[in-house]
């Protein structure tokens, strides 16, 4: 009998893995984008560049004011997953390409990451044609762009 996992497990996995890289307090994401059975880039969130990160000042601004998830984007130091693989590849390798998404709360327990409005033009632009990730009981989704 074959054990061998699926592609999409196998990419949700390395998506997973990159999101422990997360410097987020309030929510790991991981991202990891795939054309023609190869990693193109990966990206977790964490603050810019040369920003504080929160695991390292002990703070997310967001928690301390009791912002909602999805609000106030604006107002996060942070960059989110897709956005640093995006931005770490080139637009043409990106054409006709599958991003995988994972996450997880505070808690490590699996979070349901779906790309916010900014990411989702983000992710259009840079001519990623799909989004897979895994809903809150775990099954696989697919998102076509």
């Amino acid at each position: 009998m074959n054990n061998r996992i699926s592609k999409d497990e196998y990419y949700l996995s390395i998506a997973a893995a990159v999101a422990k890289r997360s410097t987020c307090l309030r929510r790991q994401y991981g991202a990891v984008i795939i054309n023609n059975d190869e990693i193109i880039s990966t990206g977790y969130n964490g603050a810019a560049r040369g920003e504080p990160n929160c695991c390292d000042t002990g703070e997310c601004w967001r928690e301390a004011n009791n912002i909602p998830h999805g609000e106030q984007y604006e107002k996060c130091v942070a960059v989110h997953a897709e956005q640093n693989a995006i931005i770490s590849a080139a637009r043409h390798e990106m054409i006709g390409a599958v991003l995988y998404l994972a996450g997880f709360g505070s808690d490590g327990e699996l979070a349901s990451p779906k790309p916010c409005a900014i990411c989702g033009r983000f992710i259009k632009n840079a001519g990623i044609v799909e989004v897979v990730c895994r809903d809150a009981e775990g099954r696989i989704e697919r998102h076509r762009v």
